[in-house]
């Protein structure tokens, strides 16, 4: 466990873990990455309580990369409490998942994620969108200070 990361993968999957890992390897930013594998854990981190507790609020991750279907705690209630807090509203969620269904997507953007995209089956183009996301998020957005 870290005190910092610039993405939270926010991921229960092995294989799309695997996946994910490997484009944003192939991409060049794979530095500084946290894993957490439901929904409770990534709260955990973003908040910094359970194994968390340590950590420092004040260095959130520059991009979370984030699936909607997650046990424990699923991917919308994780973005309802990111995008409601002061302390957290800031950080940029990317929802990363294999659904195609129009109310995620509107719920998602109703609950104030910066970006929905759909895990593409092929792992070439799996890998190029997540090579090109983490590029955007860790070295063209502009956040603020």
């Amino acid at each position: 466990m870290t005190d910092s990361a610039e993405i939270l993968i926010v991921e229960d999957s092995a294989d799309d873990l695997d996946m994910t890992l490997r484009a944003l390897t192939k991409a060049r930013v794979a530095n500084h990455i946290q894993v957490a594998r439901d929904g409770a854990e990534a709260l955990d981190f973003l908040f910094c309580t359970g194994a968390y507790a340590g950590r420092a609020i004040d260095r959130p991750p520059r991009v979370v990369l984030l699936d909607l279907k997650l046990p424990l705690v699923d991917g919308f209630e994780v973005l309802r409490r990111v995008k409601s807090d002061p302390r957290t509203r800031q950080i940029p969620v990317v929802v990363l998942t294999s659904s195609l269904e129009q109310r995620d997507i509107v719920e998602s953007y109703h609950l104030g994620v910066n970006s929905y995209i759909v895990k593409p089956v092929d792992f070439d183009r799996f890998a190029a969108a997540v090579g090109d996301l983490g590029l955007y998020w860790l070295l063209l957005n502009q956040r603020p200070g």
